[in-house]
């Protein structure tokens, strides 16, 4: 039976000849394609997360990832940095149409690219002044305080909230 309260020590990772993570309880019950998951991924990304199982069952609660050991900590930090991307929107240059789907040309933290708006609903409002876009491609763009933008941004982003 799996438990979900496991301490720290209580577990081991390492990664298989394939590159997915391994988890190895306890009782040395093996877990293959262990995937590493943010509680709260936007407002406190280096806080608590899980390792859920392939099927999607909590194998661990990690309250102070930064308390583990050094090896457990750098397998679980290259999986979240392997399947965390989430750019950083610094300005909105323009949108081809204030109606959807719209093509908006962007500057981020990863440099300008477009992103493809299929509705408004893909624009959501986190914890104030955050927003989260969401593009035609699945990848999410975040806008951490949608005030600290330039003005021609603002206008831009105002229309379609």
């Amino acid at each position: 039976m799996e438990n979900p309260n496991l301490t720290a020590t209580a577990f081991d990772l390492h990664r298989d000849s394939f590159g997915q993570l391994v988890f190895t309880a306890a009782d040395g019950v093996e877990h293959v394609g262990v995937v590493p998951v943010r509680a709260f991924p936007i407002s406190a990304p280096n806080g608590s997360l899980s390792l859920l199982s392939a099927e999607g069952h909590e194998l661990a609660w990690i309250d102070e990832p930064q308390a583990l050991r050094e090896d457990l900590r750098t397998l679980i930090e290259d999986e979240l940095a392997s399947r965390d991307f989430m750019p950083v929107i610094l300005r909105v240059n323009s949108v081809s149409s204030f109606a959807t789907p719209s093509t908006w040309e962007i500057d981020t933290d990863r440099g300008p690219t477009r992103l493809v708006l299929k509705s408004e609903e893909e624009i959501r409002r986190l914890a104030p002044p955050a927003l989260l876009i969401a593009d035609a491609h699945g990848i999410h763009f975040l806008i951490r305080d949608r005030y600290a933008l330039d003005a021609h941004s603002r206008k831009l982003l105002d229309r379609f909230l």
